[in-house]
């Protein structure tokens, strides 16, 4: 983010706009709407710098434009050019005014028409009854705020009542209506009690969250997240909602398994909205059941949201079918280690599988080849290592069973990776070259 978002309140605040033109009208005219005290001149002179908030050059000789951006500068004023980034301390959105509700849409001055599409889908996906249903909102702040002192049960009975009967009450134009109801939400209302909702991020591509992950990233008041939940998956949260990293990586756990549980349940006891956040799905290899198995037994209320597990990622990044009538009827996937570290797999009934998808293998392979291969698996079967599957990041390494087994461990990075075994391998399909981002070995 290069630059920070703010609002600025001009009510009552002096206001210079420098130059002439449709473009300085323009500009005059928005900080008037503002509440701003506006004083347009055609050109430039530091005495007009005087007692002003915020100062817009447009349309002026370029001496002008460039004094007025050093001078305000200078004195710590805001100041803008039109279509002059160099000349700019801040950026001017294009913006969706449903007041009290604001929308505003940057591209920090690179690509200002981009902004403006962007705003016109804003302004047809938010329609002007959203301002009316704020005002109504704003109404009963105080009260709610009487009724309900903690922020998050606040939260969430505002979460409730506008997107329930009190907004369909405004958009039909039943706004006396629309107050009776909200009243009638608040004093009716019980601080909600806590949930916890275990949700899978996916392989780490924020646009591969399922659209009921999204919403509850939006809602949650804590996100308790591990280490292969990225960075632009967490993004997507509210931006006031409370972070807590328990990562966990092999023989290196931020906090054990009990603990996190515990810390579920304390989190959900004290009525908060909490969203443990897991890479891939939650129930493969999440440990998600383990901690579905502790909220259950605390009595504490909790759901499950599925997430594009990384076998099925790391397939479809890598061009790679799971299944194939040709190659494969059966998918077994197999995590690498297992509760008590030791890799203690039925070996006999994998070898005998159509493609295997390994999770976590990359330390335990010499013990998987052998385990398998003892079992009477072919040492030359087609296998792929995808490290970082699904996201922009994804490499690629293609060899025989027998050789991945000798050189994996020196080409992975640390990141993520998942092994496929199988015959579906070779009929890899795609443009997945070097070119195309993607480290290919075959």
């Amino acid at each position: 983010m290069r630059h920070f978002p703010i609002f600025l309140d001009l009510n009552g605040r002096r206001a210079l706009v420098v130059g002439s033109g449709e473009a300085a009208e323009r500009k005059a005219a928005g900080l008037r709407e503002a509440g701003a005290l506006v004083r347009t001149e055609p050109r430039y002179a530091p005495d007009l710098l005087d007692s002003v908030a915020i100062a817009i050059g447009a349309e002026a000789p370029e001496e002008d434009l460039a004094a007025l951006f050093r001078d305000a500068s200078g004195l710590g004023i805001p100041v803008n050019v039109v279509d002059r980034p160099e000349l700019c301390s801040y950026i001017t959105p294009a913006v969706v005014d449903r007041e009290p509700i604001t929308v505003a849409v940057s591209s920090g001055g690179d690509a200002p028409v981009l902004a403006r599409l962007i705003r016109a889908r804003i302004e047809a996906a938010v329609p002007p009854a959203f301002a009316r249903l704020g005002a109504i909102a704003a109404e009963f702040k105080d009260r709610l705020r009487r009724r309900f002192p903690d922020t998050a049960a606040r939260r969430r009975v505002l979460d409730a009542v506008l997107s329930g009967p009190v907004a369909d009450l405004v958009f039909a134009g039943e706004e006396t209506a629309a107050r009776v109801a909200f009243a009638d939400a608040i004093e009716g209302a019980t601080s909600p009690p806590g949930i916890v909702h275990l949700v899978g991020a996916g392989p780490g591509a924020p646009d591969l969250l399922t659209l009921r992950a999204h919403r509850l990233l939006g809602e949650a008041d804590v996100i308790v997240h591990d280490r292969l939940v990225t960075d632009a998956v967490l993004e997507m949260a509210r931006r006031d909602a409370t972070r807590i990293y328990v990562g966990k990586a092999r023989d290196n756990h931020c906090l054990k398994q009990h603990e996190i549980n515990a810390l579920l349940v304390r989190l959900a006891s004290e009525g908060k909205k909490v969203v443990r956040l897991k890479g891939g799905d939650p129930l493969v290899f999440g440990r998600g059941g383990e901690e579905a198995e502790a909220l259950a037994e605390a009595g504490v209320a909790f759901e499950i949201v599925p997430g594009v597990t990384a076998a099925l990622a790391c397939a479809a990044g890598a061009g790679i079918p799971l299944t194939h009538r040709d190659a494969s009827r059966t998918v077994t996937f197999v995590t690498g280690h297992t509760k008590d570290g030791v890799l203690d797999l039925d070996w006999a009934a994998l070898a005998k599988s159509g493609t295997l998808a390994v999770y976590m293998g990359v330390a335990s392979l010499p013990r998987l080849f052998d385990g398998l291969v003892g079992a009477g698996f072919a040492p030359d079967t087609p296998a792929a290592l995808i490290e970082r599957g699904g996201t922009d990041r994804q490499r690629v390494l293609v060899h025989p069973f027998d050789r991945m087994t000798a050189e994996a461990p020196g080409w992975t990075t640390d990141g993520p990776a998942l092994l496929l075994l199988g015959e579906v391998v070779a009929h890899r399909v795609g443009d997945l070259t070097e070119s195309a981002g993607i480290a290919d070995v075959a």
